[in-house]
């Protein structure tokens, strides 16, 4: 049944490919994040084992918000791996048990999702005129923008 919300069709098919976008995006972080909680090997692993748990849940809620968001516009989630390589803006970086390396690696993740997000609520809300969307994304950039915030105060 088509999702009669004062959008046009058009624009409810271009919001979704940015939330796909985003999700596939959110997905590789997720793993990312879910994989150092697996691998990190150092004095206070207690510490990163629960910091990376709290990371890849709030994450995890993020995806499921964003695959609901997409359905309440009328449209799918892209659900498979393959999908989501295919449009992720982020890098797979080599295995890493260093606590910097892995910081790094998803404090750039967390800054280019925050960029994007940045540029795409705008074009949701003025090109597409989806406001509902558009305020949804940046409520999921103040999400990253915090635990950008968080991975920051472990590195120097």
């Amino acid at each position: 049944m088509n999702a009669n919300i004062g959008i046009s069709e058009k624009d409810k098919k271009a919001v979704a490919a940015i939330l796909n976008v985003i999700l596939a995006d959110e997905q590789i972080l997720y793993n990312k994040t879910r994989n150092y909680h697996w691998s990190y090997e150092g004095s206070n692993f207690m510490e990163m084992h629960k910091f990376y748990e709290g990371q890849y849940s709030e994450l995890e809620e993020m995806i499921d918000e964003i695959a609901e968001r997409i359905r309440m516009i009328g449209h799918f989630p892209e659900g498979r791996l393959k999908d989501y390589l295919r449009v992720t803006s982020l890098q797979e970086q080599d295995y890493t048990t260093s606590q910097e390396e892995q910081l790094k690696n998803l404090l750039e993740d967390h800054e280019s999702i925050i960029i994007n997000m940045r540029k795409v609520a705008d074009t949701i809300d003025t090109v597409h005129k989806d406001a509902g969307s558009a305020d949804f994304v940046t409520g999921l950039m103040q999400h990253h923008e915090k635990m950008a915030w968080m991975i920051r105060s472990y590195l120097k």
